[in-house]
Parts: structure tokens; sequence; C-alpha cells
């Protein structure tokens, strides 16, 4: 695997898009990075020749489209793009309004397609490169309370599954990166929305237990940012990474409950579900 890679990376300016974004500048290779917020980003990791910081708007596609020229003009090439820009739209679903819903999907969604259709042409042309994808483990398994966040990781999943099939003969994979709890702001208020719109009463105990426990959590969580961002460039600098990189001890037990939850419901309907086909 080349050792000269360009990295083009959403979200840099702090969590688990900082940690890899330094982390890379460390060993050498040059990171074209993005946020919305250009000075945190540029407090965040310093001054560097390998460095270019990027203020972005994924939801606009020809600021996308200018991104993705301006590191290619200054690194004259680029191999691995993470979409690793979203946040958490956490609570119950009546209680969350068709705004919030839409804007959820327009930053993990949309914003991920505008990068992946603007990156596509460098890729192919080269005829290598990483689309790694930031999905969660709630893109496998969506945990009651988090409808919303769900259905933008599980679209980000079924979007990267179906994607490296039609990319893998140009030479590009795709990785939907999984990740559990790891200790970064993402459980913070100014990072997901907790608070309903429309407050319903039978969901009042339910939501109050909810917002407690993320409290509780936000900081304590069991993942280690950098030894999750060393499992991922690894995956990116495997000649054949994984499709589906699951990241923490808690993602493995969440995927393999609901591998054995699936086989359970295909085992015992198996004998009605078979026998749809015409005569």
């Amino acid at each position: 695997m080349r050792n000269n890679l360009v990295w083009f990376i959403t979200g840099a300016s702090k969590g688990m898009g900082l940690t890899l974004t330094k982390k890379l500048l460390g060993k050498g290779f040059k990171v074209a990075a993005t946020s919305r917020n250009i000075e945190l980003l540029k407090e965040g990791v310093g001054e560097s020749e390998d460095f270019l910081p990027i203020k972005l708007n994924l939801s606009d596609e020809e600021d996308v489209k200018q991104a993705i020229a301006q590191t290619i003009s200054k690194f004259g090439q680029l191999h691995v793009v993470v979409n690793n820009a979203g946040y958490g739209q956490i609570g119950y679903f009546e209680e969350i309004s068709d705004a919030k819903t839409r804007q959820n999907f327009e930053v993990n969604v949309f914003g991920t397609f505008n990068v992946v259709r603007q990156v596509l042409p460098q890729l192919r042309k080269q005829r290598f490169g990483r689309i790694v994808n930031f999905s969660s483990t709630a893109g496998f398994y969506g945990f009651g309370g988090s409808s919303i966040y769900a259905a933008t990781k599980f679209a980000v999943d079924g979007f990267s599954e179906s994607l490296s099939q039609d990319v893998e003969p140009f030479g590009v994979r795709v990785i939907a990166v999984k990740p559990g709890y790891f200790r970064t702001s993402f459980l913070s208020e100014e990072s997901i929305g907790i608070r309903p719109d429309i407050p319903i009463d039978d969901y009042k105990q339910a939501r109050e237990a909810q917002i407690e426990a993320i409290q509780q959590y936000d900081r304590n969580q069991p993942g280690d940012p950098e030894k999750g961002m060393d499992v991922l460039i690894k995956a990116v600098q495997s000649e054949n990474p994984p499709l589906h990189l699951f990241l923490g001890k808690d993602a493995y037990e969440v995927a393999e409950q609901k591998i054995l939850n699936v086989q359970k419901d295909l085992n015992e309907w198996r004998i009605h579900g078979t026998t749809t086909d015409f005569d």
C-alpha cells in the first residue's frame, strides 16, 4: 500500500475527525480537512505544510466541488476521502419536528452524497482510492429513542454497501465505519439534539431517563479515539480493507446480538416466509 496518501476529511475540528487529522499529519501524510468553523479547525490542528484547512458547507455542492479541486491543486492528487461530519438527533420520533429530521439527513446523508459525487471522477481516473463513510453502530442496530439518527446512519450504511460494488472495478474501495461509544464530545448538548420539539406526556418518563443517561455517559465512554483511528488508518492502508469496520467492544457486542436476533427470526418464520413464490 502507498505511503504517500493524500487524505480529505470532513468534520475535522473536533472528535474523531480532529484526532484522525492530527494523527495522519504526525505520520507524514498530507491532509485537507474541513469544518464549518475554520478557526476552530486551525486552532485544533496547528500549522503544517502538509495541512490544508478548508471552510466547507457540505450542503452546498458547488462549495464541495471547490474544496475537492483546492485539495488536488495543492497536493496534486487525492486518495482517501473520509466522510466524518455528522451529528446525532436523539429522541422519540413523534417528538422530533420534520424540520429537524430533514436537517439531520441533510448533514449526515446528503452531505456525504455531495462529497462522494464530487470526488469519484478523480478516484476513477487514477484507478485507486478509498472512501470512508462514518456510519455508526446505530447504522446496524436501531436503538430505541434514536429513530431519526438511526435512519440517517442506516442510509449511510446501505449507500456504502451498494456503492462499494459500483466502484470496486475502478480500484476504489469503500469502508463503512461503525463505531461504538468513543470518548469525544459527540454526546455533549452542543453536538447532539436531545430536547423535544413537540413534547408528549406518554414519552416524558422515558425521555427524561434517556437525557439523564446521555449526560452521565458523556465523557465517560469506553472507547479511546486515538486507538480507534489507529485501526481506521490500518484498514485504509490494507490491500483488502473491510466494507464493514466495527470499532469498539460494545460495537461488536451489539452487532453480534443483532445477527443472532435476525437468524432467530429467519429460522422461526422460514416455513412461512419461503412459501410465497408462484406454484
